[in-house]
């Protein structure tokens, strides 16, 4: 891990998820078999696991002076559940205002790639981490129509908020894209990070 390699403390975590409830909510979540989920209890499930990991995982770490690392954050609700899901911005922003106090990544990366070839790994990888266990392929069970508002979404908070995310294309091969995470996390972050190594 290149940030590691510069002897920088570094926690990597991941949404939802990130503790034990966390995770249980996960499973629930993602799990293709977990039907009925109306939209507004999707959402407040992704903050409940949210602040159990703020609390009791992403602030303690920062307050030690770690830098986190976390696969999503609340863009990720206002894109999925905000876009796809539509239930707009203003409610995921709200929940965010009241159980995150508006804690803010200082760099968020997008990676934006050809959406039906990021779904299709997305239900090969999930696949391969939870045989015989269930799966996470519930989102990747949605309409095209439903990946295409999340991408907006996404790309409307990039829009948005242009100093803190970053957006990478990811439509090369894993080296290429790597190479463009590594150049932007050097950039915004101030970091004497190598071109080589993973993050």
């Amino acid at each position: 891990m290149a940030l590691r390699a510069e002897k920088l403390p570094v926690l990597v975590t991941r949404e939802p998820g990130g503790t034990r409830t966390g995770e249980q909510i996960r499973r629930l979540l993602l799990d293709s078999a977990a039907t009925g989920v109306v939209p507004m209890a999707e959402l407040a499930l992704m903050f409940a696991s949210r602040a159990q990991h703020l609390s009791e995982v992403i602030q303690p770490a920062l307050l030690q002076g770690k830098l986190v690392l976390c696969d999503r954050f609340t863009d990720s609700s206002e894109a999925y559940q905000g876009g796809g899901r539509e239930l707009g911005s203003e409610a995921v922003l709200g929940l965010h205002g009241i159980l995150c106090k508006n804690l803010q990544p200082d760099l968020t990366i997008l990676l934006d790639s050809d959406m039906e070839r990021s779904v299709d790994r997305a239900r090969r990888r999930n696949r391969s981490r939870t045989m015989g266990t269930g799966d996470e392929n519930r989102f990747e069970q949605e309409s095209r129509a439903f990946f295409e508002r999340v991408r907006n979404a996404y790309l409307a908070i990039a829009r948005r908020e242009p100093r803190r995310v970053a957006i990478v294309d990811a439509r090369g091969s894993p080296d290429e894209t790597h190479h463009q995470i590594l150049q932007v996390v050097r950039q915004r972050l101030k970091l004497k990070i190598p071109t080589s190594g993973s993050l």
